[in-house]
C-alpha cells in the first residue's frame, strides 16, 4: 500500500523535520504553479520520473527553471537513453499520479530501485518546496532536511549540476 499525506507528515515529524504546507488548486505544470511564488519562499522544484531502455529508473529533483538535458544526464549517469516513465509505472513505483511527482514519494517501499538525482542549484537555497504526494498542496522544508529525508528512505542522492 502506498503512503498518503498523513503517513508522509508522520514520517517527517518522526525525523524531526519541520514543514509548512500550503493548500491550493491542483497544479500540473511549473507554469501553473508560478502564481504561488509570492506566498511560498524558497526554491521551487520540479521532479521528473525517468527510465532508461534497460528499465533503470531515476527521479530527478531540480530547481523549477533548470533545463534538464536528458541525453547528457543519461551519459553522466552511465545509463541508456532516458525517457519519461509511463503513468502506470509512475503510480506503481512512486505511488503518485502525473503532475504530483515529488521526492516525498521515495517514502514508498516500491521506490527502492529508483536512483535519485538532486540539482546542485537547490543547495543555494535554505528551503525548498515540493508537492506532498499530491499536487493540491506545496510543502516547504529546509533543503538539508530534504536530503536527510531522501537518505532516511534508503536512497543516497546524487547531487550534481544539471545545466
Amino acid at each position: 500500500m502506498q503512503a498518503d499525506r498523513s503517513t508522509l507528515f508522520r514520517r517527517l515529524e518522526a525525523l524531526g523535520i519541520d514543514t509548512v504546507t500550503v493548500e491550493h488548486a491542483p497544479m500540473f505544470t511549473v507554469e501553473q504553479s508560478r502564481a504561488l511564488r509570492g506566498r511560498l519562499p524558497g526554491a521551487h522544484t520540479k521532479s521528473l520520473f525517468l527510465i532508461d531502455k534497460d528499465g533503470r529508473m531515476v527521479l530527478v529533483v531540480a530547481k523549477e527553471d533548470t533545463r534538464v538535458d536528458l541525453k547528457g544526464l543519461a551519459a553522466r549517469l552511465n545509463l541508456g537513453r532516458l525517457s519519461f516513465g509511463k503513468d502506470a509505472l509512475l503510480e506503481q513505483v512512486l505511488g503518485v499520479t502525473a503532475g504530483s511527482v515529488t521526492p516525498f514519494a521515495l517514502i514508498n517501499e516500491s521506490a527502492r530501485e529508483v536512483a535519485v538525482v538532486v540539482d546542485k542549484a537547490l543547495l543555494d537555497f535554505d528551503e525548498v518546496n515540493c508537492h506532498p504526494l499530491e499536487n493540491t498542496a506545496t510543502t516547504r522544508l529546509k533543503t538539508a532536511d530534504l536530503l536527510r529525508f531522501i537518505r532516511a528512505c534508503g536512497h543516497e542522492p546524487i547531487v550534481m549540476p544539471l545545466v
